[in-house]
């Protein structure tokens, strides 16, 4: 009993010291890796330090067990069973190690693209490409590792080849039942590659305003301008019509209509237009242009266009040259701001306009 005793214990200290020796040499890889010269090479590995320590420490640990197994001397079954939980253990290491991998490289390409710039549409695609592949890949790797750890089991394996057999009957059902999810899951993939939106975009939907704050399988965030969140399915975007202000570039065109008399000095106001953009640090200097677009019975309606970088620096410009052009208006051509006009008809006329009044008053 002694001697059996005693071989248990050695048998249970040498699968610890195996456990505790793979994990001391997983810490000390990560140290090391976390002091690897360069700032940028330093920065990505503690992104995949803080990613994968746990799934590496897991996986590390199990194939230690694994390994160290035979020492313990167990009985047919019991051995049997545990082998069966470690090496479970080991197949579902292996997809979180995946998994968090590819989040690694989805945060390091993040890291590396800077969106604050003006010009900033390469950045926010591939932003998009990487997040909407980051979640596709954990999509399949979690189902490859979930069936890898099924197939281990023999009866599983059995029931495999029966449900081969009726496969396109179930896949029809599951097909009619989860319609909508598969259509989704499918504009999630056509929009990562065909890219008719990505993040930061800005768009009007539903007659909203705003910028794309968030893309997943199913659904898409659209930031509103007042900072509402507008939320649509994804398959919306593929099958509604919308505007993408930003799909090639963010410079915008942005008009101000003014309606004034027809006293309006036309040439001065053109001149007063070019000099509020000139003096302007929202203009671009693409862009500026007054024409009289159109003449109504009371007034003349004219529109300015200006230019700006991207939406929201073109609304702020479209505000200050509306304000500025009605104010040298009221200031130097009052006369030209919008009134309306009366007819005063001479004594005889009104005369004559009473009687007819009250003639038609007496019918």
């Amino acid at each position: 009993m002694r001697a059996s005793l005693q071989d248990t214990l050695i048998a249970l200290g040498i699968v610890a010291a195996s456990v505790a020796g793979a994990l001391l040499l997983v810490t000390a890889l990560a140290r090391a890796l976390c002091r690897i010269p360069g700032r940028g090479a330093r920065a990505a590995a503690r992104i995949v330090h803080r990613h994968c320590r746990w799934p590496a420490r897991v996986l590390v640990a199990a194939i230690a067990l694994q390994v160290s197994l035979p020492a313990l001397d167990l009985i047919d079954e019991a051995g049997d069973r545990v082998r069966h939980a470690v090496l479970l253990v080991i197949v579902g290491a292996v997809g979180w190690l995946a998994i968090a991998l590819v989040g690694a490289a989805a945060e390091i390409l993040a890291a590396r693209l800077d969106v604050s710039v003006s010009d900033n549409l390469r950045a926010r695609r591939a932003r998009t490409q990487a997040m909407i592949a980051r979640r596709v890949g954990a999509v399949v790797i979690g189902i490859v590792t979930v069936a890898a750890m099924l197939m281990t089991f023999s009866q599983v394996r059995t029931l495999g080849a029966s449900l081969l057999a009726s496969a396109g009957i179930v896949g029809l059902v599951v097909g009619i039942a989860a319609q909508q999810t598969l259509s989704n899951l499918l504009a999630g993939i056509q929009i990562a590659i065909t890219e008719p939106i990505r993040l930061d975009d800005v768009v009007v939907v539903e007659g909203e305003w705003g910028r794309i704050e968030e893309i997943t399988f199913t659904y898409v965030v659209v930031q509103v301008w007042d900072e509402r969140r507008l939320v649509l399915p994804i398959s919306y975007f593929t099958q509604t019509p919308f505007q993408n202000w930003t799909r090639r570039r963010s410079q915008v065109i942005g008009s101000v209509l003014l309606h004034v008399d027809y006293a309006v000095p036309i040439d001065e106001l053109r001149a007063e237009l070019d000099r509020i953009v000139e003096a302007s640090a929202l203009w671009d200097r693409r862009v500026v242009v007054l024409q009289a677009t159109e003449a109504r019975e009371q007034t003349l309606e004219l529109r300015a266009l200006v230019s700006a970088v991207d939406a929201p620096t073109a609304w702020d410009l479209r505000c200050e040259v509306r304000e500025r052009l009605v104010a040298y208006l009221r200031e130097h051509h009052p006369d030209a701001l919008p009134r309306v006009r009366a007819e005063l008809l001479p004594a005889r006329d009104e005369a004559v306009w009473e009687t007819a009044s009250g003639a038609r008053a007496d019918r």
